[in-house]
């Protein structure tokens, strides 16, 4: 049907899987070494689109200039982005990734226009500022006592390394798709090179390698593995096909706010003015690099 694969449905379906996937990651924190857990993540994602493919007789079969691209990719997207964004967390809280996270949407700009020609949207850029102040707003009262110290710059450093991953990973990705290639060869593909050099770096690392023995662990690594990996990222890849990449970056403002919905719900997370104006401020962003205010304006001009 064509509402699933609707511009809103494939905002939607990223916005409240990923905005909720850090309550599954909570269960996994101190379990076991983090890398370890994600290449566990992403291997039964892409074993899983494997086994569906071999059902539903897809050829995964591709040429050997995409392997290298798709590699390329999944080096970027599933290894040096979260082993550099684990990196970040142990040294700065979340909320200052959360309005670091914000400067995707720049980078995929940039990349975007070097790497693939293509023109910068003003749209897109302006959208963007407006969503990083609403971020801001929304997470101001976290940052309040914040020390500034050698481990903050080392986090900062992490963070602007797996950011600056994930928006090569973005661009790469939208070269490959913009080929013709199915979003379900590109993720197969670029999860399993991603997980081969994930558990590279995790060997290489000397990390304590430890199999947790507690189900909710199991029952979090699924949901991350089915929704958060297969679903939001196939999600996120046919948007990023059907809009650019530098459009489909936005989906990183939306869903800290649905993490502190789903917060409110089971953290008793209390709302205060600056996040409610920040909220707002960021759906207005959405609006504006979505081009909705445009066809909006257009349409009673």
């Amino acid at each position: 049907m064509q509402i699933f694969s609707s511009n809103t449905f494939l905002f939607a379906i990223c916005t409240l899987i990923w905005g909720s996937t850090w309550i599954a990651i909570t269960f996994q924190v101190n379990e076991t070494a983090l890398m370890f857990s994600v290449g566990l993540r992403f291997g039964i994602a892409a074993m899983l689109m494997g086994f569906w493919c071999l059902i539903a007789r897809k050829t995964l079969k591709i040429t050997f200039k995409q392997h290298l691209l798709m590699g390329t990719a999944g080096i970027f997207l599933y290894t040096l982005d979260y082993t550099f964004l684990y990196a970040a967390q142990q040294h700065i809280v979340s909320a200052l990734l959360a309005v670091l996270s914000s400067a995707m949407i720049y980078f995929n700009v940039v990349l975007r226009r070097i790497f693939l020609k293509k023109p910068i949207r003003l749209d897109v850029v302006a959208g963007a500022t407006l969503g990083l102040i609403g971020i801001v707003l929304i997470f101001s009262p976290e940052f309040e006592g914040m020390s500034t110290n050698q481990g903050l710059a080392i986090g900062l450093l992490f963070s602007l390394g797996s950011f600056l991953s994930a928006s090569i990973g973005n661009v790469l990705s939208e070269k490959i798709l913009d080929k013709d290639t199915s979003v379900l060869q590109l993720n197969f593909w670029a999860m399993t090179y991603g997980v081969i050099c994930t558990f590279i770096v995790l060997g290489l690392s000397g990390s304590q390698i430890i199999m947790p023995d507690k189900p909710s662990y199991y029952i979090a690594l699924i949901y991350l593995a089915i929704f958060g990996s297969i679903i939001a990222f196939g999600a996120y890849m046919r948007l990023l096909k059907q809009i650019g990449s530098d459009k489909s970056a936005y989906v990183v403002l939306l869903y800290p706010i649905v993490a502190l919905a789903v917060s409110t719900v089971f953290e008793g997370y209390i709302w205060t003015l600056s996040s409610i104006l920040g909220v707002i401020i960021v759906l207005f962003g959405n609006a504006i690099a979505m081009g909705k205010l445009n066809r909006l304006f257009h349409r009673f001009a």
